[in-house]
């Protein structure tokens, strides 16, 4: 009876007042004071309203059901389908969309319906590996935003891949603690290909100029991470250098002069195919016939094997030194040993002069670091 009075009177009043009423009726069914003759008829009034010709009652609708854990499913799935602004208060607040309802949304394409999904309170790991996967770029930076999402690291990956040249959704990926030391190093080459490409470097500093320089900011951030990567993730960062062709015999000479063996161990392992026991037992104690035949099995030729053979010894020698490691003092007693080498053998010289290029890098991050910590210190 009461169904059919309000469907009369709802013929003749108004927008207004239709809005009103809507906002009574949910406010009404929210609290749940209600006997199941009552919830039955106001759930009927309910998808009555769903119909209403004007949007501001529906908007009335979603705005008094958005939040309500009871609200009737087909009433709030209809809503989530409705015109822009009634979809977007469901989609982002209600409790009664589950994983696959938010996942339908998210496949549908529409950037402004995802972005209302990267809003909500809580994004489950599904729900966000379906935004990593299909997500408009705008969509995906709002997720990245939300400190409530759960995104497994597989999904971080695929963003990168994704939207790696994108230069917002880069820098949100920086920030991430949980970004995987590969797709870092991913990110690190992209960035430093979109520097190299832009106008402003082209125009300030020229093309070749801004190429160099890019090439060796990225070059220095790939050895820093090499150096800071946690123990699980060197394999992981090892593959991915590998397969980049980045594990040249001057970025593991440097890593071995800075006295990085575990990094420089774990690609030993992964370019020799030699086990990780063996590849360490060799470095640490091995004859230099051992360290010979290591090293010639990465590909190494017979000019060079000798000078990473002397690389591993000045290690052995200075990591048995009290003041630890230096990494300037390793190279440049490397260069001086294998100086009349380089005259004869264009290998080696060539090796030696990277090694020695990469060492000014590192030199120059390394004052620049302490410079940073002293004006650290002075604030």
């Amino acid at each position: 009876m009461i169904v059919k009075s309000f469907l009369k009177w709802s013929e003749t009043a108004s927008t207004s007042e239709r809005c009103r009423a809507t906002k009574a009726l949910t406010q009404a069914y929210a609290e749940g004071h209600m006997d199941p003759s009552e919830r039955n008829a106001a759930e009927a009034a309910l998808s009555f309203l769903l119909e209403d010709p004007s949007p501001k009652v529906r908007l009335a609708l979603a705005e008094g059901l958005a939040t309500v854990e009871h609200a009737p499913r087909s009433i709030v799935v209809a809503l989530a389908a409705d015109q822009l602004e009634v979809a977007g208060r469901i989609i982002a607040l209600s409790p009664v969309l589950g994983d696959s309802d938010l996942i339908e949304i998210v496949a549908s394409g529409r950037s402004s319906l995802q972005q209302f999904v990267a809003f909500r309170r809580e994004v489950s790991v599904s729900v966000a590996a379906a935004l990593a996967e299909v997500g408009t770029a705008r969509a995906v930076a709002d997720m990245l935003d939300n400190p409530q999402v759960s995104v497994a690291r597989i999904s971080v990956r695929r963003i990168a891949e994704r939207f790696g040249d994108d230069a917002e959704i880069r820098s949100r990926l920086f920030d991430r603690t949980d970004l995987p030391c590969d797709v870092r190093q991913q990110l690190v080459e992209r960035l430093g290909a979109a520097l190299a490409g832009s106008n402003f470097i082209r125009s300030a500093i020229g093309g070749s100029r801004g190429r160099k320089v890019t090439e060796e900011a990225c070059l220095s951030a790939t050895l820093r991470l090499a150096e800071t990567v946690v123990q699980d993730e060197i394999p992981a960062l090892v593959e991915h250098l590998r397969m980049s062709g980045r594990l040249t015999p001057a970025f593991l000479m440097h890593t071995l002069c800075a006295g990085n063996v575990d990094f420089f161990a774990a690609a030993v392992v992964s370019l020799s195919g030699i086990s990780d026991s063996r590849v360490r037992g060799i470095l640490v104690d091995g004859r230099e016939a051992a360290m010979r035949a290591l090293y010639r099995s990465i590909g190494l030729d017979r000019e060079l094997a000798p000078v990473f053979v002397t690389a591993t010894l000045l290690w052995r020698a200075a990591s048995h030194r009290s003041g630890g490691m230096d990494t300037g003092r390793v190279s440049s007693e490397l260069m001086s040993r294998h100086a009349a080498d380089a005259q004869r053998q264009p290998a080696v010289a060539d090796l030696l002069r990277l090694v020695e290029s990469l060492h000014l890098i590192w030199h120059r991050q390394a004052s620049r670091d302490y410079a940073h910590a002293l004006a650290a210190e002075a604030a």
